[in-house]
């Protein structure tokens, strides 16, 4: 999936830890990783999201942990 057609298909919007400071969204899939706005993690819609179903992405809170490259590396 390429990064327009996840941030047409995200619901970070929507979700409780949401910042709106114009950051581009769809974090499971970005380069920069994590958000420099979001520092709170004040629940998580990731799971049963569009975008992290199609990619079939393991983790959580993409915004404050990093993307699913990210996040692999680590666990």
């Amino acid at each position: 999936m390429d990064m327009k057609e996840a941030v047409r298909l995200c619901v970070c919007r929507m979700c409780p830890s949401f910042v709106d400071c114009k950051e581009e969204i769809a974090f499971c899939m970005a380069v920069n990783s994590t958000s420099n706005c979001i520092t709170k993690e004040n629940g998580c819609l990731c799971p049963g999201c569009p975008v992290q179903d199609r990619e079939e992405f393991q983790h959580v809170y993409y915004c404050t942990r990093g993307c699913e490259k990210e996040q692999h590396k680590t666990s």
